[in-house]
């Protein structure tokens, strides 16, 4: 009686397998990746493996049994580690890795609190198919092979990747047209050609804009400046210079939202200071951060500059030798000494290079700060002594000054030691929201405080005080506690309008008013330059000023949703803003074009560098009205 052998299964086979299993379960279960029907779930399934088979591929070109073994191992571990990354970046940022992140390493070191939050034991899973291929490879089942494939095997292989690879492009592009074209999604990227083919052609991607500096010439930004001209707000007649040769002191709230304002948790008021400090300001209500991966430094580089930031990666990393018309560099052109003060590591964002660049005349950092064990949380300083001892660097500053404060408390994981905790937590199964209505309680304590400081040191009189929120502090990650909380669901339009921040700009003498205008960080420049008497007429900017009646109410996202005065344009779906519910898509499509120009255009700025050809040609009519 003859006994069938059962067929032996190759190592290399049985590592693809693993691994595209184990990434489709990651991608159902640690990241938030929406499938809308069948087609996108079937894509979903098979995008890990057209890249796996080549990969692994590589290994039937060894002809060694261990040589194709380590092999296997190696890059079997690299892609978990990969994977394994992205999912804790995306426990964090809700997003996915990019090149440029990856090589910000200065930033690692100061990374430990909030790294240690969102790891696990349990993340051993990430790395258990590893496991498994070691322990196959050293019990030597029945069943598993090592042999070598023949010539006409390998070809039979390669012949079968290459379709896969063809199909779930095809598959991909029928899905969502102009895929690789429209890269302000990496979500959808990932979605449609998986993690691994996303970081190929985010490796492709960081290529070309390397090349992009090396090729770009003066022309390219006559289409720009044209673009900006005629965008360009005139100030208005009664706000213009109506604070020249006062002090400006901008104050960088971390994570503070917006739906925070004038709101309770337990009964108690969240920002009790800053609900009466907004009587006497000027408070913008619909103001929106802009910032992408890179985060505050995100929002430092476009409140300087009136550009967007990139979509992948920092500024303040990617491209801190490039020429700027920061606002900094402007007001040190009209007499202003220029700060930046930040209790943290010099090098932390890259911040002592990009100060350099934007025109700083000095940077106050960790050791211009008495920090202590004691009055340290968290990421570093408290924000009541890091307020109180720049009052103190203020007051040896010459005046007119400068000076901007990015404060640290309210940052992920939003930890307080319990004499810090001024309300009581909130009460849901997550504690990352719980603890973020205390850390911005406190917040709010410490610019009640500042303000006294600056009262009685008699700065406050002579100073413009501008304060803004420069990213999100609740990602979408925890859209759950979020719903309990705001007491609806979470939408595309709810996340959009999430992504609001509050703006509150004290100006001496002036009377408080909320002004309800659509508008974002890239706004900020023109803003405060007006103010204090200093016209952007000829610069390259992309926002307008706020006070200005020719502001539009427009403000477009780094991701490209964007909000108009009656719509929001977001997961693809056009939203009217008062019934909060999806609408006819012609009312946003008048506004798409311009907005993925205008992203592009500030791009082209930051990779082209240039802003160093602005000096050679001036485009402008000097004497525009």
């Amino acid at each position: 009686m003859n006994v069938k052998k059962i067929p032996k299964v190759p190592l290399i086979i049985i590592a693809a397998l693993f691994l595209w299993i184990k990434t489709y379960i990651v991608y159902k279960t640690s990241f938030d990746i929406k499938i809308e029907n069948a087609l996108q779930e079937l894509i979903l399934f098979i995008n890990p493996l057209s890249f796996l088979l080549f990969i692994f591929g590589v290994g039937l070109l060894l002809k060694k049994d261990k040589s194709r073994t380590r092999y296997i191992i190696t890059a079997s571990f690299v892609l978990s580690f990969i994977l394994y990354g992205n999912v804790v970046f995306y426990r964090f940022f809700d997003d996915f890795l990019t090149m440029p992140v990856l090589f910000q390493t200065s930033n690692f070191s100061d990374l430990g609190t909030s790294a240690s939050a969102i790891m696990s034991w349990k993340d051993v899973f990430y790395f258990t198919d590893v496991i498994a291929l070691i322990l196959i490879i050293k019990l030597k089942p029945t069943w598993f092979s090592l042999q070598n494939y023949s010539k006409a095997n390998r070809r039979a292989y390669f012949l079968v990747a290459t379709a896969l690879v063809f199909f779930n492009l095809g598959l991909a592009e029928s899905e969502r047209p102009q895929l690789l074209t429209r890269t302000f999604d990496r979500e959808m990227l990932v979605k449609n050609i998986g993690t691994y083919n996303y970081h190929v052609y985010d490796l492709f991607l960081q290529s070309k804009s390397s090349a992009q500096r090396a090729l770009a010439d003066g022309s390219e930004l006559a289409d720009i400046d044209n673009y900006v001209r005629a965008g360009y707000a005139r100030p208005d007649k009664e706000m213009f210079g109506v604070a020249k040769d006062k002090n400006l002191i901008i104050v960088s709230l971390e994570s503070l939202q917006n739906f925070v304002i004038n709101s309770e948790v337990n009964g108690q008021e969240i920002t009790p200071f800053l609900n009466d400090f907004i009587g006497e300001s000027y408070y913008f209500d619909q103001f929106y951060h802009q910032t992408q991966q890179g985060k505050t430094s995100d929002s430092e580089f476009i409140m300087d500059n009136s550009l967007y930031p990139l979509n992948r990666g920092a500024v303040f990393f990617t491209h801190s030798g490039n020429e700027f018309e920061s606002m900094t560099e402007k007001l040190g052109e009209n007499g202003y000494y220029t700060s930046a003060m930040h209790a943290n590591n010099k090098s932390f964002w890259n911040r002592d290079i990009m100060y350099d660049s934007l025109g700083y005349d000095r940077y106050y950092s960790l050791p211009d700060y008495d920090v202590t064990e004691e009055n340290s949380v968290n990421w570093g300083m408290k924000d009541i002594p890091f307020f109180e001892q720049s009052v103190e660097h203020m007051k040896q500053m010459p005046q007119p000054f400068s000076t901007k404060m990015i404060t640290l408390t309210n940052h992920y994981p939003f930890t307080l030691d319990e004499e810090d905790k001024l309300i009581d937590p909130y009460t849901s199964h997550d504690g990352t929201v719980n603890r973020y209505f205390q850390t911005v309680r406190y917040m709010d304590e410490a610019v009640k405080n500042f303000i006294a400081d600056l009262k009685e040191s008699g700065l406050y009189d002579n100073s413009v005080i501008v304060m803004y929120g420069d990213h999100y502090g609740i990602s979408e990650n925890h859209n759950k506690a979020m719903s309990q909380y705001l007491g609806k669901d979470i939408t595309p339009f709810v996340s959009t309008q999430l992504q609001q921040v509050p703006l509150i700009i004290h100006v001496p003498g002036e009377e408080g008013k909320t002004i309800s205008k659509v508008s974002g960080q890239i706004d900020l420049k023109p803003t405060i330059m007006h103010l204090l008497g200093i016209d952007t007429k000829k610069d390259i900017q992309f926002g307008s000023d706020l006070f200005s009646d020719e502001h539009e109410d427009l403000a477009i996202l780094r991701d490209g949703r964007f909000i108009s005065k009656d719509y929001v344009y977001a997961g693809e779906k056009c939203w009217n803003k008062k019934t909060e519910e999806k609408t006819d898509m012609k009312f946003c499509e008048p506004f798409k074009e311009r907005v993925n120009n205008e992203l592009e255009y500030s791009d082209k700025i930051i990779y082209g560098d240039l802003l160093r050809f602005y000096g050679e040609t001036e485009y402008r009519d000097d004497d525009e009205s």
